[in-house]
């Protein structure tokens, strides 16, 4: 009895040793396999880093980041090693997000990603101070933050052809410095509020969107063609491709319509004012 005892003894001591240098090699095996793993990251981040330096140039004073039709999905975060950058200019790149460091890039004064497949401005976009012109055209960007009120700095916003934007922040209106701003082929219905209150706007385009009518105090405004306007308003069509001849005709088009909107809202009142009052008198 005592013999089996001992025996069973051995056998669970002999166990448990085994069971823990297993368990010690299981955990040198993952150390291992994690520091290969970093190794491998550190490495594809210096090539992406070395790829990146050799898309950077220099124009104007400015430091600018150019990449045209090459495949970049995501951006890595070896990129805020060149946190001297001035100008983005991706297009063609496949770019899915913005990434969240983009608010660390204090520098940027024009941020160009357009014709990529972005789906969403981050908030931290609100950190770019100095950001002078923000081109987010050609994505599928659905909605806009209202943190972009804090690019204090910023003249010209482009959100053209994202298709299923359909309306502002009100704090975009905050956006003083705001002169160029074009929304064109995307889904909106009226024209936002903040954008009517946007003190320093010289040029709009809402273009081909869903428009079913403008308000009078519009008169600062360019391009409104392409929507489904109440009143039938037409021009001949434009044959020239400048394009300040091309913003003149969409002015001439929209003063067209403020004046026959005007016209028949005088017509409404003079039919209300000359119209007999009947009285039924009956029961």
């Amino acid at each position: 009895m005592s013999e089996n005892v001992v025996c069973t003894g051995n056998v669970n001591a002999v166990k448990q040793v085994w069971e823990k240098r297993i368990q010690i090699l299981n955990e040198d095996l993952k150390r291992e396999k994690e520091f290969q793993q970093k190794l491998v990251r550190i490495w594809e981040e210096r090539v992406s880093l070395t790829k990146l330096k050799e898309k950077v140039t220099r124009e104007n004073g400015r430091v600018i980041l150019k990449i045209e039709k090459e495949e970049w999905k995501t951006l890595p975060s070896s990129l805020l090693k060149l946190n001297q950058l001035q100008e983005w200019q991706l297009h063609r790149t496949g770019l899915l997000k913005i990434p969240e460091f983009i608010g660390r890039f204090q520098n940027l004064i024009v941020l160009d990603l357009s014709r990529n497949a972005i789906s969403e401005i981050p908030r931290v976009i609100g950190l770019l101070t100095r950001l002078q012109e923000l081109i987010l055209s050609y994505n599928k960007i659905k909605t806009v933050p209202k943190e972009l009120s804090n690019c204090a700095s910023l003249e010209k916003l482009e959100l053209a052809v994202n298709r299923e934007i359909c309306d502002l922040p009100q704090e975009l209106s905050n956006l003083f410095n705001l002169t160029h701003l074009d929304l064109s082929m995307n889904h909106f219905t009226a024209i936002p509020p903040a954008v009517l209150n946007m003190p320093a706007l010289e040029w709009l385009d809402l273009g081909s969107n869903r428009l079913e009518q403008l308000p009078d105090t519009i008169e600062r405004f360019v391009n409104f063609r392409d929507n489904p306007l109440k009143l039938e308003v037409t021009l001949p069509p434009s044959e020239s491709i400048e394009e300040e001849e091309q913003e003149l005709f969409g002015l001439q088009f929209m003063h067209t319509y403020i004046q026959e909107s005007r016209r028949r809202a005088d017509n409404q009142v003079n039919c209300l004012t000359t119209s007999p009052i009947s009285i039924n008198t009956d029961g």
